[in-house]
This record gives structure tokens, sequence and C-alpha cells, in this order.
């Protein structure tokens, strides 16, 4: 596959490539059909989807021939020449047994994993409904009590043995008389014994993570947008009106609310909120960041990532798709339009800011920060000051000479001396965390837009049609 490394320098971090409207990539699709009302969405009336899955082929046709800029102005990021020499060095692997909740403990640090130097497939299943029609497969998988649970694009809830993959059990969440696009969002984590499902149908429920049977259920109103993050007896959701949500994890209670600012576009991912402590630190689609007091939602800080002078619909999103990081008192956070800062946890000051753009989750190993951007590139920063260490430009297109079929990359997790992502098109890379080599690659089944997990020493995909593939 024609990969290439970014000579050691300068890369481009936004070119004027276009995008298809029309390409049906999850990750990246807007929700416009607020922008016309003018005002906050009830449940009925939310589809974030429309944009990209509309309802007769006129749409269809009309939406597959526009394109737009990603991004408006081009500008460039630079390996910094005072680091290019210093090796990067990392703390040694551990082996977790569990990847509870998206983005894996609740802090989203995971640090460096271990995972054998040779990996192999070892089980494939059919986790249920993928991404087809008007329905996306957003949420990414977790693993607990040796179980995975997997959250299909329908809103069913399937458990399996990590071991030999075989199917433990099955819920379907979705309501009667309920058009199935309207579940997308949401997520799944485990914790205390239970699974914990949101949808985008409006309710989250817990249910027995040996059985799956229901323990509780609550109503929002609202469609959910996050994947829960819990804590100490809290679980943590966002709404697509961008309301944050404390609950009980014993009886599904409200403790209470927090509003920021509602925002008319989104990318349609499964983001969440990451706790330390008494702060929990929540990311919105409008480019705001709150951490707030843990016991009463209390403000003890703000920010908001956001730029100016983009001139583009997609270019104006602010959104933070990408899971915040809490490590070692910094808060690592990286929103779609290009900011990326790592702020002081108690104060809120920034340390420092960096013009990367990004829907993907940070990975954050002892003095250094790992990102895939918006234009492909794998990025290696100092976690102390932000400067950069290496950059590896990844495939952009399945065609790159005609500039045809845009590759969407997902990731990146570090585990055993190396950083994996995949593909939209179908591969999963290897690479080096300290140099940036492509070390080597493996086809998928399908492509994927959710990035790879890591759970005793084993590594599971989740392709968009909904194929859970164990490697160890």
């Amino acid at each position: 596959m024609p990969s290439q490394q970014a000579p050691r320098g300068s890369v481009p971090i936004v070119e004027q490539r276009a995008i298809w409207i029309g390409l049906r990539l999850a990750a990246i699709a807007i929700a416009v059909p607020l922008m016309l009302a003018g005002c906050l969405p009830s449940l009925s009336d939310l589809n974030p989807l429309n944009l990209i899955a509309g309802n007769d082929e006129e749409d269809e046709d009309r939406l597959q021939g526009e394109r737009i800029s990603v991004l408006s102005l081009e500008q460039t990021l630079e390996v910094d020449p005072d680091l290019a020499d210093i090796e990067v060095a990392l703390p040694p692997p551990y082996v977790n047994d569990s990847w509870p909740q998206p983005g894996g403990y609740a802090t989203h640090a995971m640090h460096h994993l271990q995972i054998p130097a040779d990996i192999k497939e070892v089980w494939r299943v059919k986790a249920g409904q993928g991404s087809q029609g008007g329905v996306r497969l957003t949420a990414p998988p977790v693993v607990g009590d040796g179980t995975v649970f997997v959250r299909d694009a329908v809103a069913s809830v399937s458990a399996f043995d990590a071991v030999s993959g075989k199917r433990l059990w099955e819920v379907n969440l979705k309501p009667r008389k309920t058009k199935s696009y309207m579940g997308t969002g949401g997520g799944v984590a485990f914790a205390e014994g239970k699974v914990f499902a949101s949808t985008g149908f409006g309710f989250i429920v817990a249910l027995d993570g040996k059985t799956g049977t229901e323990i509780w259920r609550q109503s929002l109103g609202l469609a959910i947008r996050s994947a829960p993050t819990v804590s100490n007896g809290r679980l943590f959701v966002s709404t697509f009106d961008n309301q944050l949500f404390a609950l009980s994890t014993t009886d599904g209670r409200i403790f209470w609310n927090h509003r920021a600012t509602p925002e008319t576009a989104r990318l349609l991912v499964s983001s969440s909120p990451a706790v330390s402590g008494d702060i929990v630190i929540a990311p919105f689609s409008s480019g705001e960041i709150f951490a707030l007091r843990v016991q009463n939602g209390r403000v003890a800080w703000s920010d908001a990532l956001q730029r100016t002078g983009q001139l583009t619909p997609l270019a104006t999103l602010n959104d933070i798709a990408g899971r915040p990081v809490i490590d070692r008192g910094r808060v690592i956070a990286v929103s779609h339009n290009g900011r990326m800062v790592s702020i002081d946890l108690r104060s809120g000051e920034r340390v420092w800011t960096r013009d990367i753009g990004s829907v993907q989750t940070p990975w954050v190993a002892g003095d250094y920060i790992y990102v895939v951007s918006i234009d492909s590139e794998i990025i290696c920063l100092s976690r102390r000051d932000g400067r950069i260490r290496w950059i590896t430009l990844l495939q952009q297109f399945e065609n790159e000479k005609k500039k045809k079929g845009p590759i969407f990359w997902s990731g990146p997790v570090l585990a055993g001396d190396r950083l994996i992502v995949v593909s939209s098109h179908g591969e999963a890379l290897s690479v080096s965390p300290y140099t940036g080599e492509i070390l080597g690659h493996i086809d998928l089944p399908h492509g994927s837009f959710i990035s790879p997990i890591v759970a005793n020493e084993t590594v599971f995909l989740l392709t968009d049609d909904a194929k859970l593939i164990a490697l160890r």
C-alpha cells in the first residue's frame, strides 16, 4: 500500500484537497438540519445523518457530486529542530486486564499497553448491524470481566467471550415504532458488573453484565451524543443539544446537568467526558470544554478551542470530537477546526497551544503525545511544551494521483512498542512511536472508523460492517 513517511522538517497540515460530501464517513458527517430550524431539536426531529443519508434518490445524486474544501487556509507544522535528534523514551508496557469504557479508563490516559511482538487473528464474529442506509456504527467496544461488549448501529447490545468470541447474550434497545437512524449516537461502558448503554433514542439503560437483564432505565428526553463515562458511582453523558448529565450508577437518578452553548452542526462521532478525582472534563460540539465539579456540576473553569478565519462550513466546525485526556495534572484536548491544547487541570490555564485539527483522541505516554490529524498525519508532540518530534504522512486517497477515494484514519493506540491505527479502506498499520516509521500492516475485511482497543494482551478491532476481530 503506498504510504510515506514525512521528511524531517515541515509537512502541510492542511492541503487544499476536497472531500466528497456524499462519502458516507460516519466520523465526519455534519448534522445540518438543525441549522434551518434555528432552535434546539426535539428528540423526534433530530437526525444527524440527513446530510449524507437523503430520503430519496434525487438527494443522493445531488450530494454525491458536491465537493467542499476540508479547511480554507493552508498552514504548516514543523518538526522542532531541537528535538530532531532526541530519542523518544516511553514507559515500559503493562498488561491492562480491561478496557471498561471508551478511551480505556475514565481519564482516557492508557500510556503503554502490552501485547506480544507477533499477533495474529484468533477469532472473528459478526457483532450486529453495521453502517447501512441511514444508520451509522459509531460506538467503540469495551472489555470487562473477560467479556467484550458491543453496541451496534441499530442499538443492539451484545456480549462476547473475550477468549473465544462466543456470543453470550444480545439485547435490542430500539423502541417499537421508531426509526433505526434515531438511535445513532451513544455507546457502552462497563462498571460494577453492569453494562451502561446510552442511545440516540434519548435514554440510558443499565444491563446485567452476565445476562443482559435490564436493571434500570432513565430517559433524558433528548438524543444522547456521547458514550457513557463512569467513575465512583456516577455516570456522565452528553446530549445532542450540548448538555452534560450526571446520573447514579445504582438507579439512574439524575444528580445534575450542565448546559453548554447549543451548536447546530456537529460531527457524528461517539465522544465522552473524562473524569479524574472530583473533576469531570466535558467536551462539546461548540468547541467549549468545561471542568465541572463531580458532586454538583459547578464550573471550575472553561475554555474554547475555536479558530477564526475559516471560510467553509466544514472548516468552521468547532466540535471536540476526540475524547479529552487527563494525565498528571494536565488536560489534553483537540478540536476539529485546528486547536490542540494542554491545560492545567486545577487552574484552567493553558500550558501550550498548537494549530492541529483532529477528530481522534490524543494518546499520552510518558513525555509524548500522539495524535492523528484530519489531514492523515500521525504527529508525535512533546507533552511538556507541544513541540513536534516527528510527523508521518499516511495515505490520504485510494487513488493518490487523481485524489479520489478519501481515506479516514482512526487511532492511535500504543501497545507493544508500536502505534496501531485503522483506516476506512480496510487496513491496520503499525507505526514506530520512536521514529514514525511504518512497521507493517494487515488487511481488514472491511473499513473501520473506530479506534482499536486493547485488553489482556489482545487487540480488538470493530469494522464498519460490525465485524469484531480479536488479534492475539
